[in-house]
C-alpha cells in the first residue's frame, strides 16, 4: 500500500501508522484475496470516499457470516471486527479470530461491552480502521434494521470518520442458517460518504447519536437497496 494512515491527537499533532496489521491478518488477505476473487464477482464501488488520513469505522448492513469477508477484501487497510465472543470461545475460530486482530463482544454483559468499546477506541485513536454492523446481528428477514448508537458513539469519542457500506449479493452466497457458502456469486461492496460527529470533548447528547445514526441506516438503506425498518433486529 503506497500510503500509511496518520492519526491527529487531541493536541493536534499527527503520526504516521503501519497500516499492515497483524501478520495473521495480513497473510490470511494475501492468501484468500485471489482465490476469493476467482471464486466471487466482487464489484467494489465508491472507495475513495473511505479517507485515508483518519481513523474509520466501516457501517455495514449485516446478512451473511461472509460480509466480513468481503469487507476486509475490498479494503485496502486491515479492518478490525467487532464480532461475537462466542467466536473466541470457539476451539477452532479462536486462535484464527485473536490472531487476526477482532474484537470479541459478549452479548448481555455490560463489561464485555466496555471492554469491546476500548478496544475499538483504541484502533481508531490509532487511525486504523474498525467494521462495525449497527444492526448489531444478521438480518433474518433481509431488511435493514434499526442502528445502535455504538457506531456513532465511537466517532463523537474518537473524532473518526463513519463511511455507511452496502453490502449487496452477500446473501445469496450464504444465509445465517447455510453451513457452507455457495460459489459463482457476484457480490458488491459498495462504500457511501464519510460522515464526522465533531465534539470537542467526546460527549454528544443522546438526540443527536440517535439522529447520526438513523442518517448513516439511511444511507447504507440506499447503497444496499435493503428496505429500511424502524425497528431493531
Amino acid at each position: 500500500m503506497p500510503f500509511a494512515r496518520r492519526e491527529q491527537t487531541r493536541s493536534g499533532r499527527r503520526r504516521a501508522r503501519s497500516p499492515q496489521g497483524p501478520v495473521a491478518y495480513r497473510s490470511a488477505k494475501a492468501a484468500l484475496n485471489r482465490p476469493l476473487r476467482l471464486a466471487y464477482r466482487v464489484d467494489v464501488q465508491g472507495l475513495d470516499n473511505v479517507p485515508t488520513d483518519e481513523g474509520v469505522i466501516l457501517a455495514a448492513n449485516h446478512r451473511s457470516f461472509m460480509d466480513s469477508i468481503f469487507l476486509a477484501l475490498a479494503s485496502p487497510d486491515p479492518v478490525a471486527f467487532v464480532a461475537k465472543a462466542e467466536y473466541f470461545d470457539h476451539p477452532v475460530t479462536r486462535h484464527l479470530f485473536s490472531s487476526t486482530g477482532q474484537i470479541p463482544l459478549r452479548r448481555g454483559s455490560p463489561a464485555g461491552a466496555r471492554e469491546a468499546l476500548a478496544a475499538a477506541s483504541d484502533v481508531l485513536t490509532d487511525g486504523g480502521t474498525l467494521g462495525i454492523y449497527p444492526e448489531g446481528t444478521r438480518s433474518r428477514d433481509g431488511k435493514l434494521h434499526r442502528g445502535k448508537l455504538g457506531p456513532a458513539r465511537l466517532a463523537a469519542a474518537t473524532g473518526a470518520a463513519i463511511v455507511p457500506v452496502g453490502l449487496v449479493g452477500t446473501d445469496k452466497v450464504q444465509l445465517p442458517d447455510e453451513r457452507l457458502p455457495h460459489l459463482f456469486r457476484p457480490v458488491s461492496v459498495r462504500f457511501g460518504r464519510a460522515l464526522h460527529l465533531p465534539s470537542s470533548d467526546g460527549r454528544v447528547p443522546t438526540s443527536r447519536l440517535r439522529a447520526t445514526t438513523d442518517e448513516i441506516m439511511q444511507d447504507i438503506a440506499a447503497l444496499s437497496g435493503a428496505e429500511y425498518v424502524d425497528s431493531f433486529a
